[in-house]
């Protein structure tokens, strides 16, 4: 349900915002990397504009997916060492005999 909610009202209206830009900017726009000669041709590219617009939205999402899952790499590392910590307990458990055992802890 709350996917559904999340498209409905977020990715849709984004999709159509997107795609409007990419029809309203299709001119040429020139992009260069040399800000002192900004003619220097070997250092220029044009594209539309619209494709700058898809490719700094593309390296935002990129960036920002980079910076949360380095941020959350503690919270793996401890997740794992805990499953690992888990797994030796269960193995160092003795074996239940069935239903008696859990009788008895119940009391």
């Amino acid at each position: 349900m709350l996917h559904r909610v999340v498209l409905v009202l977020v990715v849709i209206p984004l999709a159509v915002i997107l795609i409007a830009l990419a029809v309203a900017n299709r001119a040429f726009t020139p992009f260069t990397i040399d800000p002192f000669n900004p003619g220097n041709p070997a250092l220029t590219i044009e594209l539309p504009l619209f494709v700058y617009l898809f490719l700094s939205l593309i390296l935002g999402l990129v960036i920002g997916g980079a910076a949360t899952w380095f941020r959350q790499g503690r919270y793996r590392r401890l997740a794992r060492e805990r499953a690992l910590e888990a797994e030796r307990l269960r193995r160092q458990a003795p074996p239940e005999q069935g239903s008696t055992a859990l009788a008895r802890t119940n009391g």
